[in-house]
């Protein structure tokens, strides 16, 4: 299992070796903004997902229903 193990992972990393040539990546992306466009729209939505769960996890951890691992002080500190 070892051995399948690791030539899977060389297989995986020879793989994203590959994928870098930034030439090639310039190249399929085109001059166009629609890449950089759709990141920044990625981005701004992932944050404000992470706001949401955020939200939802000091409501669930001040309610009871999630129990935190951290003292007290810290928690308070933590959720402000």
């Amino acid at each position: 299992m070892h051995a399948y193990a690791t030539v899977c992972g060389l297989t995986l990393v020879r793989a994203h070796d590959k994928a870098g040539d930034a030439a090639m990546i310039a190249g399929y992306l085109g001059s166009s903004d629609q890449f950089d466009e759709a990141i920044g729209d990625y981005a701004v939505a992932y944050a404000d997902q992470v706001e949401v769960d955020y939200k939802a996890f000091v409501k669930a951890v001040r309610s009871g229903r999630l129990k935190a691992d951290v003292s007290p002080s810290r928690l308070a500190t933590a959720l402000r």
